[in-house]
């Protein structure tokens, strides 16, 4: 849990935020429309490289207005190696589901409880096209086991759009 904790999230708004921060921005934004309700997700993707950065992101979205967006990439560096793409996408759920039940566990200390939300959702880079559809199956029961609703492709665009643009 370490890794979420140290370092920076970035958001294009305010730029370097701790995730203390970054949660705090998340219910600033969520507060300025009370009466909205919202979606918090997070996703994770991995450039292609031996040794891989993991953008893991944090959203929130207001219902029918678009949202705000936390980004942090993970670096292994030279403690790990990632030699195909079946590791890579394994790393990318795992990272997300360690992200997303700390978040469950701290968010609703966090997030006043006058405000209308939930985080419910996870979504993973894989899809029925491509070469990540044979792992959907996987993928879909190691999100589910941590106790969150998975999205695949084509829905799943805090993985499939957010963290790919900054992997």
């Amino acid at each position: 849990m370490e890794r979420f904790l140290e370092g920076h999230f970035y958001n294009p708004t305010r730029g370097n935020l701790t995730l203390g921060e970054a949660i705090k921005e998340m219910v600033c934004y969520m507060s300025e429309k009370q009466e909205k309700f919202y979606d918090v997700i997070v996703g994770c993707d991995s450039s292609s490289q031996e040794e891989p950065q993991f953008p893991v992101v944090l959203v929130v979205l207001r219902q029918g207005e678009g949202g705000r967006f936390f980004i942090k990439k993970i670096n292994y560096f030279h403690d790990r190696k990632f030699f195909n793409w079946h590791q890579r996408i394994l790393e990318e759920v795992l990272l997300s589901c360690e992200f997303a039940l700390y978040l469950r566990d701290n968010l609703k200390n966090q997030i006043p409880s006058f405000l209308n939300w939930q985080f419910r959702y996870i979504h993973a880079d894989v899809g029925e096209n491509g070469a990540t559809k044979d792992m959907i199956k996987e993928v879909i029961g190691l999100i589910k086991g941590n106790g969150f609703e998975p999205k695949i492709k084509p829905e799943s665009f805090v993985a499939s759009t957010v963290a790919d643009r900054y992997s």
